[in-house]
């Protein structure tokens, strides 16, 4: 089986990171073949400094492999280090439709808040598509918020199936049984975010102890005491999923197990699972990001076996699209 995700070096990583992609990551390279990609390509489509770049990327690396990510099992990889991902991304824009592009939520989002936006903003959808076809992709373990991304990616692929002949593999999704959308601990209506979220209310993956516990006890509740997940009661439904994924404890069992013992102890339950979770991930990506260079050797010999495996892919779609052997 082929696994392929991306991520974006942009921001901090948080807990909704972990919960929703780096966990996921981690658990899928052992059921197959693993690509992993730094998709710092996506990362230029709105207004960003090109050092801090830079350093997000090495950032992340360090991170991944913090997490649990094998360089002996997974492929983990710079996204601008494969040539192969904008060049599908150019073939696979003569297959997508502006009307396609138009209707992705994210895009609409964005453009809404910015007065001025790119042509990458619009079109990056089709980067995505690539990046997951080119690697005959059969799983993509993803969040959520990507689910529209991935229907166009197999909608793409089918396309071309069906107007070039047989030539993509059609992925599916792979989503998180509990954690794909971890929301903000201060405003729970709103997604855990660096960028879009608030700072005391999202937990980052370099928090130490102290400030995990801090933030935990001032995280926004309700007026009640019992510990149950229902539509009005985001904040304290939030914790009760967020606790899920730093245990593996089905979310009734916690419920059942806090019942009665009010939001004080469930919170400081709460903060000590996510503290045993973060800690040994902050020590390893600290010893990790004090070395950059062998960082970037792991991510140059991570892009060699991606280029080799996306290459014959590319081949056969400039092949079926009628261009002239190179």
């Amino acid at each position: 089986m082929r696994i392929f995700s991306g991520i974006q070096p942009t921001g901090v990583k948080h807990f909704g990171n972990y919960s929703g992609g780096f966990r996921q990551y981690v658990a899928t390279q052992e059921l197959g073949e693993a690509f992993f990609c730094i998709v710092d390509l996506h990362s230029i489509t709105v207004a960003y400094d090109p050092d801090e770049l830079r350093d997000r990327c090495i950032d992340l690396a360090a991170m991944l492999f913090a997490a649990g990510l094998d360089p002996s099992r997974s492929t983990v990889f710079a996204q601008s280090h494969v040539s192969a991902h904008p060049e599908a991304a150019w073939l696979l824009g003569a297959v997508a439709t502006m009307g396609e592009l138009r209707r992705m939520t994210q895009f609409k989002d964005k453009s809404e808040i910015q007065a001025s936006v790119t042509s990458g903003l619009f079109t990056y959808p089709v980067l995505m598509a690539g990046d997951i076809l080119l690697y005959q992709t059969d799983v993509v373990p993803i969040g959520e918020d990507q689910q529209q991304h991935l229907e166009l990616t197999r909608d793409l692929a089918e396309r071309f199936n069906a107007r070039f002949g047989p030539t993509f593999k059609v992925p599916r999704g792979q989503y998180p049984e509990a954690g794909g959308r971890i929301m903000d601990l201060q405003e729970p209506t709103r997604k855990m975010s660096t960028t879009g979220g608030t700072p005391q209310g999202t937990i980052l993956l370099v928090d130490p102890p102290d400030v995990i516990r801090k933030k935990f006890r001032s995280a926004v509740t309700d007026s009640g005491r019992e510990v149950r997940r229902s539509p009005d009661k985001p904040g304290i439904s939030n914790l009760v999923e967020i606790m899920s994924v730093a245990t593996g404890e089905p979310m009734q069992t916690i419920e059942e197990r806090f019942d009665g013992q009010g939001y004080g102890p469930f919170k400081d339950a709460v903060a000590d699972a996510v503290v045993s979770v973060v800690e040994p991930i902050r020590t390893r990506y600290q010893e990790l990001r004090s070395d950059p260079g062998e960082l970037q050797r792991l991510l140059r010999e991570g892009a060699g076996k991606a280029a080799a495996t996306a290459e014959p892919t590319l081949r056969v779609m400039y092949e079926r699209m009628g261009f002239i052997p190179r």
